[in-house]
């Protein structure tokens, strides 16, 4: 994964000197991206939160893999979701695109089925994001979905779909406003920031009141204020008394339940999950086709199954709730693969590998160990020469660090022969060609729970003499 500036770090830096140089040769979409804390965050907690955090997590530990939807004003404009800034636009212009936001009917059901298909267990939409458009029925403001051109609760809306289809809800909130008079000033005028911060906790109480149960919060960006500005204490002891079994991430400034690395995968001491886009950017953009393939999905998917976290991957919907065919089909092969790999990702436990093969990766739930190949590795050219490589078909791992009892190909039942010493597991019996056409998965059973570390073996493998060659000593 490249590493690419935060959201907050490009907030800090906008209109400064430097920022030009910092932003160089970097994707523009990525630096804007990211900026809220995504693994680090005060350590402020509530006692109600660390008493019951290991129980309200639990489900969301076995899920793994979510649907993230962007989807408000800028899906109209379909160049990305920070448009209202990136390119300037008056706000009195932006607003008229309320007017033609006038989503189909159904399009959260067509979510919801989708998410279900695809293998995911929970959903997060945006309610609202930076451009300050709010998609319920607020009465705290007459900028929303009820008012303005939709003339319906598509918060609402969402989150029956989401309950229809047996998902968990999730509500994605932007602390940061373009457009509310408050949503700047509020960094130096106290009253603006009183007022301000008022009208957020607002929000937060009607998007926690008006819809039942509600399973995550997921702020975002907490520019211009500090936590304590925010109140963010205050804040989190208000959601938890609403919703007690709720979740909440670690970007209104406080480090919440979860961590959130954006665009690439960093595993934590803590719960988190990684968030991550289809294509480049999280809004609808009519021009990107950059879109990952199955096969990256489910390798994404599972390293961070590997490593102990969630994956939480976007869908940019156009300004009528059509999801792109690209991610639609994308996401159809992915689940499918789910349906019958399943059992190596959900409820997976972290830490089956340390390092990385070559062509594999690897996951785990208690003694049992599943290789998820990506490239087949039969017919080298090497196994004219190397007995290792044969028969034609051979997969091996270096390092495993327990006694395999069993093996067998998880699609399909079969079970496989297979060798084994101080450092190498052998697995033959395999077909010449992938039993899957994504990913194939082998379940190995174990003694002990597996752990794979390749550079272990530098240490065990016999060594040989060499013909060493003694340099002649100087006259």
């Amino acid at each position: 994964m490249s590493d690419r500036p935060s959201r907050r770090n490009f907030l800090k830096t906008a209109g400064a000197a430097t920022s030009a140089l910092v932003l160089t040769h970097v994707n523009p979409a990525a630096a804007q991206e990211k900026g809220a804390a995504q693994t680090e965050a005060t350590p402020v907690t509530l006692k109600v939160q660390e008493d019951t955090r290991d129980q309200r997590l639990r489900w969301w530990r076995q899920a793994k893999f979510g649907m993230f939807i962007h989807w408000g004003l800028y899906s109209v404009i379909g160049q990305q979701e920070w448009v209202m800034e990136s390119e300037g636009i008056p706000i009195p212009q932006y607003e008229l695109l309320a007017q033609y936001f006038k989503p189909k009917p159904g399009v959260a059901r067509e979510w919801a089925r989708l998410a279900r298909r695809a293998g995911q267990k929970y959903m997060v939409m945006t309610t609202k994001h930076h451009e300050g458009f709010c998609m319920w029925n607020t009465k705290l403001t007459n900028y929303n979905s009820m008012q303005q051109g939709p003339q319906r609760d598509l918060v609402g809306e969402f989150v029956e779909a989401a309950r229809a289809e047996g998902l968990k809800v999730g509500l994605y909130y932007s602390l940061m406003d373009w457009h509310h008079p408050d949503g700047a000033i509020c960094a130096t005028d106290p009253a603006a920031r009183k007022r301000f911060v008022d009208y957020t906790h607002g929000l937060l109480r009607e998007l926690l009141t008006n819809y039942g149960k509600i399973d995550i919060l997921w702020y975002d960006v907490d520019w211009p204020l500090t936590w304590q500005q925010w109140r963010a204490e205050d804040m989190n002891r208000m959601v938890f008394n609403l919703q007690p079994e709720i979740i909440v991430n670690n970007r209104n400034g406080l480090a919440g339940d979860f961590s959130t690395p954006e665009h690439k995968i960093e595993a934590a001491q803590r719960a988190w999950e990684s968030c991550d886009t289809m294509n480049l950017g999280w809004g609808f953009q009519l021009h990107d086709t950059e879109w990952k393939s199955p096969k990256r999905i489910i390798n994404d998917l599972t390293t961070c199954a590997q490593q102990g976290g969630n994956y939480l991957l976007n869908i940019g919907p156009q300004l009528d709730g059509t999801v792109p065919e690209a991610s639609v089909k994308a996401l159809g092969d992915v689940g499918k693969w789910l349906d019958a790999n399943g059992r190596a990702i959900y409820g997976a436990d972290g830490g089956a590998s340390i390092s990385f093969g070559n062509f594999d990766n690897f996951t785990r739930r208690g003694k049992t160990l599943y290789i998820h190949a990506y490239f087949w590795p039969s017919h080298t050219l090497a196994a004219e020469w190397l007995n290792f490589f044969k028969p034609p078909t051979v997969l091996a791992v270096g390092g495993l660090k327990s006694k395999v009892l069993s093996a067998k190909v998880l699609r399909t039942g079969q079970k496989l022969e297979f060798t084994q010493d101080a450092t190498t597991l052998r697995i033959t019996g395999l077909p010449e060609t992938a039993p899957d056409d994504l990913v194939t998965v082998l379940e190995l059973e174990c003694d002990i729970p597996p752990v794979v570390d390749h550079h272990t073996i530098r240490t065990q493998w016999k060594r040989y003499d060499v013909n060493t060659i003694v340099p002649p000593r100087p006259l």
